[in-house]
């Protein structure tokens, strides 16, 4: 007769494998990470290279071509930003020096209506000033030492892509002989899931981020806020990480109108201009794009955005919701785990 394993012991179990997974992930990330991002992309390549293969290309010169023309894209847009991206980073300090001047003009009309002494809010402004220049100097030597890695991880990821592509048949018949013939019929429908939702949102989030780039840009320009095309394009970026983005995205050009407008309305202007288009996003764009292909609720969505983050920083960020929805995927066709997919819905 087979012993039943105690539910305490199996709830140790689960969490020591937790445990192990979280320390696996976080250790690992320069080597998982480039081979996760990898696999999305050449998910959403994959339709274009069945396509050319069709017409009777060979696959090898498909690929090839599919990730010429992906990389050419990517290096152009990076060129084309550099220019602005440079004069931004150079104008750093004094943008951080006109803001606490902006703050030194404030500290009168705080100091009276609070009742707050001037040397202490003084004080407090050049410490938090001497702090901020300190950070800044000290991120600067690892900042400088990670260039190298990011360049090599950049140089890995279409070898990744490349490779994927090319034995994809490999890879799909590995996954399948794992789980056995027996479970065949389900191994293909979590797979076929999985690849329509990692295409469907890709392709809603990339189309997202460009018409908040261009709301974004549209709005700074008409208030003549500096760097409106580079502020605009990392506030679309940033908006692509789920609720904190937004919120990032929309300090930024107000902290750069505080430091450079004389008039406080600038501030105001930009704000209300941002939630407009928070508003827009958030009601038309993101429910016809985005949440329609992804249906996770909003609090795993926060939980594993903010674990993402401790994990693996920005780039976990990103990667949180398209891996949760994969799991969800899985969870939803596996009769034992269906109560997590349950869990990671958002059916009322």
């Amino acid at each position: 007769m087979e012993q039943k394993i105690p539910s305490y012991i199996k709830a140790t179990y689960i969490l020591l494998g937790i445990i192990a997974l979280s320390i696996i992930l976080y250790y690992g990330q320069s080597i998982i990470v480039p081979l996760i991002g990898s696999l999305l992309i050449a998910i959403l390549l994959n339709p274009v290279v069945n396509i050319l293969t069709k017409i009777r290309i060979n696959r090898v010169i498909g690929i090839s071509i599919i990730l010429t023309i992906f990389t050419a894209i990517f290096i152009l847009i990076i060129l084309l930003l550099t220019n602005q991206f440079s004069s931004f980073v150079n104008s750093l300090p004094i943008l951080i020096d006109k803001f606490y001047q902006t703050l030194n003009k404030s500290v009168l009309s705080i100091s009276s209506r609070f009742s707050i002494s001037t040397d202490t809010i003084n004080n407090f402004i050049e410490e938090s000033k001497v702090d901020l220049i300190t950070t800044t100097k000290s991120l600067i030597g690892p900042t400088i030492s990670s260039i190298g890695g990011v360049l090599f991880t950049f140089l890995l990821i279409p070898v990744y892509v490349f490779l994927i592509l090319y034995y994809k048949k490999l890879l799909l018949d590995f996954i399948k002989n794992i789980f056995g013939k027996e479970n065949k019929t389900e191994v293909n429908k979590i797979l076929n899931s999985t690849k329509l939702i990692v295409q469907r949102y890709l392709v809603a989030l990339i189309f997202e981020a460009i018409i908040i780039a261009i709301l974004n840009i549209s709005a700074l320009l008409i208030l003549d806020v500096q760097y409106a095309i580079i502020v605009g394009i990392i506030g679309a970026l940033l908006n692509m990480i789920p609720y904190i983005g937004g919120i990032v995205s929309t300090a930024i050009p107000m902290a750069i109108v505080l430091a450079t407008k004389d008039s406080f309305n600038y501030t105001f202007y930009v704000l209300i201009a941002y939630l407009i288009i928070q508003f827009i996003d958030n009601n038309l764009v993101l429910p016809k794009l985005v949440a329609s292909r992804v249906s996770v609720n909003a609090l795993i969505s926060v939980i594993v955005v903010i674990i993402g983050g401790e994990i693996w920083g920005v780039t976990g960020m990103f990667l949180s919701i398209p891996l949760t929805a994969i799991c969800k995927t899985i969870f939803d066709n596996v009769k034992s785990l269906k109560p997590l997919g349950l869990l990671l819905g958002d059916n009322e």
